[in-house]
């Protein structure tokens, strides 16, 4: 469903109101509501199933330090999960030498075209993570494509429809450019060219200054793609990993139309700020509830548990219109 246009409020009024508010049952999932033996669990996908309940496509690290995949589902996406009793997707090296030392934080993407879900997933290879891809129809069986982006690359989503006649796939190569997001087609899923960079890192001091990549699956709205994207900062004790936003052109996704100055949301809560990785707060997923404009967001919390964040469309793209620069703005910042 799009999202019709809002008008821009002042830039006072709405600068530092929360746009992403967190549930009070959080942390929704962590490592003590698993039925087997694990380390910990986050950084899951997320999609609505046809029954209107929902389905969380987990990364769980077993004790070995490898990660897996296992579903949870729920008819209300907050509690009542009902958790795979055994791994749902595990790393197949002997097939697939890429996911030799696993398999990690999954995107769903429903394709219509196809009516079947799309799983891209960061594959981990000797030679690094690299892109993965699978489909399902009701995530027990899978159709494994295998890597489809080569090391380095990861932060992957598939849009859910065709731009000109081709597969569009939004991912983070790590190259000597840097950390930056990208896109590219295909015609068939498995071949993929026409690369173009979507959205750089920034430099200098800003909070998206060292690398970026996608986080949920792009929101499709009347005005663009709707991206929530996370920023890393280096700082003298660790990585912060919080999130920003951008709108990219509907029939041109390459083409960023706005960008958030600043970040909308960081590691706050204790889960968020303590874990096996600190100050982290990663999103994979999302559902939107039946009235098009509330989304509810599901991410990690320092790499330990899984959480819920709730936000509305119009908000999002309301702040984004009030402390949001073009492309040409940003640009000429970057090199001031």
């Amino acid at each position: 469903m799009t999202i019709p246009a809002q008008e821009p409020m002042s830039p006072l009024s709405t600068r530092y109101e929360p746009l992403l508010l967190r549930h009070p049952s959080n942390p929704i999932l962590t490592s003590k509501d698993w039925p087997y033996s694990i380390n910990s669990v986050f950084n899951p996908g997320a999609t609505l199933l046809a029954d209107g309940s929902t389905l969380l496509l987990c990364r769980v690290e077993d004790r070995r330090g490898l990660s897996h995949f296992c579903a949870a589902r729920s008819r209300n996406g907050v509690d009542g999960w009902e958790i795979d009793s055994e791994p749902t997707l595990m790393p197949s090296p002997t097939d697939y030498p890429e996911e030799i030392w696993g398999i990690e934080d999954p995107r769903i993407t429903f394709v219509p075209e196809l009516q079947q879900y799309v799983v891209t997933y960061t594959s981990y290879s000797r030679g690094g993570p690299g892109v993965s891809l699978a489909l399902t129809k009701d995530f027990r069986t899978f159709e494994r494509y295998g890597v489809i982006m080569p090391p380095d690359d990861k932060d992957s989503a598939l849009l859910p429809r065709r731009i000109d006649g081709y597969w569009a796939l939004i991912h983070r190569p790590a190259t000597n450019l840097g950390a930056h997001m990208w896109i590219s087609y295909s015609p068939d899923l498995r071949h993929w060219g026409r690369h173009r960079l979507m959205l750089e890192a920034r430099r200098g001091a800003w909070w998206d200054a060292n690398k970026i990549g996608m986080s949920p699956p792009p929101i499709e709205t009347s005005r663009g793609w709707l991206v929530l994207y996370h920023g890393v900062r280096h700082t003298p004790s660790g990585c912060l990993y919080r999130l920003g936003l951008a709108l990219f052109d509907l029939e041109n996704p390459a083409k960023c139309l706005l960008r958030g100055d600043s970040w909308i949301f960081g590691p706050e809560a204790e889960y968020e700020v303590q874990g096996d990785v600190d100050d982290v707060v990663f999103p994979c997923g999302y559902t939107m509830d039946a009235d098009g404009d509330r989304l509810n967001i599901y991410y990690g919390a320092a790499d330990c548990a899984i959480a819920l964040a709730r936000a509305s469309v119009r908000s999002l793209l309301t702040w984004l219109d009030a402390n949001g620069s073009s492309a040409g703005q940003r640009r000429a910042q970057d090199h001031l």
